[in-house]
């Protein structure tokens, strides 16, 4: 009997004890919860937009503004410079004097505590500028159709495949974009292959092939997803056997005429070039107005940050203050340029990625069947994979100071 009372004064002693224990440890984290909400470390305080609006900014407003900041208690800002209809200041965008006032405005932020976080390019919506050039641009793969009919030697000129239209229409170019856009191209592949006489093609191709995918919220009738099969309704003879497909790139002169023997029967010749997708910087101020990077390829992107974050970097020289302020970051705003479907190096890494060469399957960009159904369908699929790794991969933004 006395064993078990000692027991049971032992686990009551010590149940009692937990308790304490467990008291006065939510005692202490209810303190330091208490104690960070009303003076919240800066890691925690909130940021806001800090607009410019085309060229009006000013060192006496800057000091202001970040002045005012600080006593709200505002933690970070994004350092954006846009044109939505105010009338235009008289600072260029990345003049010399305006990089004069940049640097102003981080050694300010270096004394106040405040960071900045830079946008990656002019305008809100992406990376891109005026020094970017069409080759260096988000780029769509298109195509242009002549059919012929051997045996015969065929001698003429391929027709240039004409742009998909900018995501925005074409009056989200300015005449000199347009111009530029307009006028260059670079040839990517020749194909033919014996024409069957099907008429079949693959639904919605403009988004499966991602030359539009707008995003779901934004437009009515875009898919919240692209749907996919377990089985297909295929119908015979209605695709281009991959096995046929002949490539004549290199009976294809610099100005567009091909030479080349015809085979006997009715052939389809497709020219495949890469051209400019139309996406530029918005809604930038006028002097950044250009082409936005190629989201494909770390080369473009590489080129892109030394012109605009490089530049700011080596004028600025940015430093790591004790007091956590300055330009720390540089920053996306959001995806508004469209989609694209080709780099330079996009059949290499699709080859790399999914094992096979991509080439004989380039038709069902234009909603073409090769192989099958079933078959074009996994190709477009992916096609899509192999666009979501690269953008991963290549276009990524990382702090400016470790």
């Amino acid at each position: 009997m006395m064993n078990k009372l000692r027991i049971l004064l032992r686990q009551t002693f010590f149940i009692a004890l937990s308790l304490l224990i467990f008291s006065c440890t939510n005692q202490g984290k209810d303190d330091l919860l208490k104690q960070g909400f009303i003076n919240p470390p800066d890691s925690a305080r909130p940021g806001v937009y800090w607009y410019f609006m085309d060229g009006n900014l000013n060192r006496e407003g800057m000091t202001a503004d970040l002045e005012s900041m600080k006593k709200a208690g505002i933690g970070y800002v994004l350092f954006l410079e846009v044109n939505v209809g105010v009338p235009r200041g008289k600072i260029d965008f990345l003049s010399e004097e305006w990089q004069e006032l940049y640097k102003h405005a981080v050694r300010e932020a270096e004394r106040s505590g405040i960071r900045v976080i830079l946008g990656s390019g002019p305008g809100w919506a992406g990376s891109g500028g005026p020094w970017v050039t069409p080759a260096q641009s988000m780029t769509h793969l298109v195509a242009s159709e002549t059919t012929v009919t051997g045996p015969a030697k065929f001698n003429g000129k391929l027709p240039v495949p004409e742009n998909k239209k900018p995501f925005f229409g074409e009056g989200s170019l300015t005449p000199n974009l347009k111009k530029i856009r307009d006028e260059w191209y670079e040839n990517v592949a020749v194909l033919a292959f014996p024409e069957n006489g099907s008429i079949e093609k693959i639904e919605g191709t403009d988004e499966k092939a991602l030359y539009y995918r707008a995003p779901y919220t934004s437009q009515p009738g875009v898919l919240p997803y692209i749907k996919t099969y377990a089985n297909y309704n295929e119908s015979k003879g209605s695709a281009i056997d991959p096995g046929s497909v002949i490539r004549i790139m290199g009976r294809l002169h610099k100005d567009g005429t091909l030479e080349w023997e015809v085979p006997p029967g009715k052939w389809t010749i497709m020219r495949f070039v890469r051209r400019n997708n139309g996406a530029v910087t918005r809604p930038a101020p006028e002097p950044g107005l250009g082409f936005e990077a190629d989201k494909f390829d770390t080369a473009s992107f590489d080129a892109h940050y030394d012109a605009y974050i490089g530049k700011l970097i080596r004028k600025v020289q940015p430093q790591k203050d004790k007091s956590a302020g300055g330009w720390t970051m540089i920053h996306i705003d959001s995806w508004e340029m469209g989609a694209q479907n080709w780099s330079p190096d996009f059949r290499e890494e699709f080859k790399k990625r999914r094992g096979y060469d991509l080439l004989p399957f380039l038709p069902v960009y234009t909603g073409r069947i090769v192989g099958s159904r079933e078959i074009s369908e996994r190709f477009l699929w992916d096609l899509r994979q192999t666009s979501n790794e690269l953008i991963i991969e290549n276009h990524s933004v990382c702090p400016i100071i470790p």
